[in-house]
């Protein structure tokens, strides 16, 4: 199986000039990794830390991914549908409780992964609340530092805030109903392409900026393990109506 993400010492070049990921000294990771553990705030909210330029977060190395409902597994959650690029499309998945209907109104959503929220927000129209968060690992095969990210809407509530550092199974919201257009479910997605968010904002609807969901947290489940952060790209999220991201 064929992974187009953005590689980020090679593609960042669409946000910026140049984007290379640089590690900082070993006992900068060790100090960022306690921080990171620790939290930041009194209320146990770690904030990321961003380059005095703006244009960098640092973001630890996800260790593996898990699925976003009934963690770690799914277990009690099915999905009803799942990604189609071509017409009708649907962008993402759509997971559902077992027990059908409203059943699952409420449930915990959480991140598939390690990463930084940039968007977490109301959406407004077909999406309701919304939370993507960014994600970097390092492919097993090629060595190589990668980004993705995932996108979590018709939330019933927003757990996180924009720029929080989140780890994988941390609870980012709840299944909602986007004000009762919808039976409860979590409609969920894969991004290659991190400049994709809720406008979708013409990107090309296709396999080099969409991804399948599960296949990916199937093919990604566990990473070794890295007290490692890197420099993730900010500041790339295209205007979407009047809400803010990075």
């Amino acid at each position: 199986m064929v992974w187009q993400f953005w590689d980020l010492p090679e593609q960042m070049s669409i946000c910026y000039a140049v984007c290379m990921v640089r590690f900082y000294q070993q006992f900068f990771f060790l100090a960022l990794a306690a921080f990171f553990m620790l939290g930041s705030t009194s209320c146990g909210v770690t904030m990321a830390q961003k380059t005095a330029d703006g244009k960098w977060a640092l973001v630890p190395l996800a260790d593996g991914f898990d699925f976003p409902v009934g963690k770690p597994n799914g277990d009690g959650y099915y999905k009803a549908r799942g990604l189609r690029l071509k017409t009708p499309r649907h962008l993402g998945e759509d997971w559902n409780g077992n027990g059908g209907g409203n059943s699952d109104l409420g449930d915990p959503v959480y991140t598939v992964g390690h990463g930084l929220v940039t968007y977490a927000a109301d959406a407004r129209g077909r999406w309701g609340n919304v939370v993507i968060v960014r994600h970097a690992f390092r492919e097993p095969r090629s060595g190589r530092v990668l980004c993705c990210q995932t996108l979590y809407s018709h939330l019933d509530r927003i757990d996180v805030k924009l720029g929080q550092l989140v780890k994988r199974g941390d609870q980012v919201g709840t299944i909602g109903t986007n004000r009762g257009m919808y039976p409860a479910h979590l409609h969920a997605e894969l991004h290659f392409n991190i400049l994709v968010n809720c406008g979708q904002q013409g990107i090309p609807k296709t396999a080099k900026n969409y991804g399948n969901l599960s296949s990916f947290i199937n093919h990604y489940r566990r990473l070794k393990p890295e007290e490692k952060y890197v420099k993730l790209p900010i500041g790339c999220f295209l205007p979407y109506k009047d809400t803010e991201g990075l």
